[in-house]
């Protein structure tokens, strides 16, 4: 590890706490923006709905952060915290697949806010290839390995139909891209080495819908 941080130990970090680590340094950032210099383990936690003993557990697996009684640091915190995320520097982004989905990703100013920077649109539609959409030129499918080993991207956004979309991972893989956001409604398959996020907000709002049915169905048996 580098960058002034370091594992305490072996152990493996859960998913959950990489999360919260994000929540976390919103959090900080709307701190820092309402001009607080320090921050307590249980105002912060108040603030994401969760204990101080988790917001210190999580912080312990990668270092001794604030002082006792005073609290943390707002600024050296959110930036520990931005080192620990990678989103202390920019990401060089591809996004494949400009429909109406890529197209609202590129327009998402979230993205370069945190360091992500997207270089390159690819997309297979003759009517879009060649075009400049909102400042980026698209390309070719075809011409995806030699785009992405010349401009050095270093992830790849893949909006692209379920239907084509793990050959289109297998072609960014044999790339040497390690790092994959996924926003086809399909499980991936790559190798170990390579790390994959899907986003289906199809499932979010099924997640949705079923907490509000069964809170329909509690309402009636208190009624009944």
């Amino acid at each position: 590890m580098s960058e002034g941080w370091k594992l305490i130990s072996d152990q493996k970090i859960s998913e959950s706490t990489i999360h919260r680590l994000s929540h976390y340094y919103r959090a900080l950032a709307a701190v820092e923006k309402e001009n607080f210099e320090t921050i307590s383990s249980k105002e912060l936690a108040k603030r994401e709905s969760l204990t101080p003993a988790q917001v210190r557990k999580d912080l312990s697996f990668f270092g001794s952060f604030g002082t006792r009684g005073l609290g943390y640091p707002v600024k050296e915190l959110k930036d520990k915290i931005a080192r620990i995320l990678g989103i202390s520097r920019t990401w060089k982004v591809a996004l494949i697949g400009v429909g109406n989905m890529g197209s609202a990703l590129v327009s998402y100013k979230e993205f370069s806010r945190q360091g992500f920077k997207i270089k390159l649109l690819f997309d297979n539609d003759q009517r879009k290839i060649g075009s400049n959409h909102k400042g980026l030129l698209v390309h070719d499918t075809k011409d995806l390995e030699k785009e992405l080993k010349e401009q050095k991207i270093e992830m790849v956004v893949l909006a692209v139909p379920a239907t084509g979309a793990q050959s289109m991972v297998d072609r960014v893989v044999q790339c040497g891209i390690k790092a994959i956001l996924n926003f086809a409604p399909i499980k991936l398959k790559v190798p170990e080495d390579v790390f994959t996020r899907t986003e289906n907000m199809a499932m979010e709002l099924e997640y949705l819908s079923f907490s509000l049915v069964n809170l329909l169905k509690k309402s009636e048996r208190k009624k009944g």
